[in-house]
């Protein structure tokens, strides 16, 4: 099935659902219908966003599935929460303190090859 269309292809106004339709009894309802806060992620975050909750939110899991760095999942993460509107805050990936990097170490939400690195950028960086 389809994502619902948010913008009208000629005017990019918004749309709304009007009519429903029951897929057993043929049951029809009429009204306005405002779609949910999700309509609005492309199929692939609407995908990334499953993949989470079934993994519970564990970033370490997501990383197994998905072969992916952490840091890429966080900004995954960060690039559908955006695409839903709220705001998020702007970090590169070595902005964080020493104890971010050995919460995350001890975690396993991050490697121990990737917490040196880290580390060793902040402390060039004179942090």
């Amino acid at each position: 099935m389809r994502k619902i269309i948010e913008k009208c292809p000629s005017c990019e106004g918004e749309m709304i659902v009007t009519e429903m339709r029951c897929t057993r009894c043929e049951t029809v309802v009429q009204g306005r219908f405002q779609p949910n806060i999700f309509s609005r992620l492309s199929a692939d975050n609407l995908r990334f966003l499953e993949l989470f909750v079934k993994n519970r939110g564990n970033v370490k899991d997501m990383e197994r599935e998905l072969g992916l760095s952490y840091w890429t999942i966080r900004n995954r993460l960060n690039e559908m929460i955006a695409e839903l509107g709220f705001e998020t805050p702007q970090e590169s990936p070595h902005a964080h303190n020493r104890h971010d990097v050995l919460r995350q170490l001890n975690e396993g939400e991050i490697g121990v090859d990737e917490a040196a690195e880290l580390l060793k950028q902040m402390q060039q960086g004179g942090r």
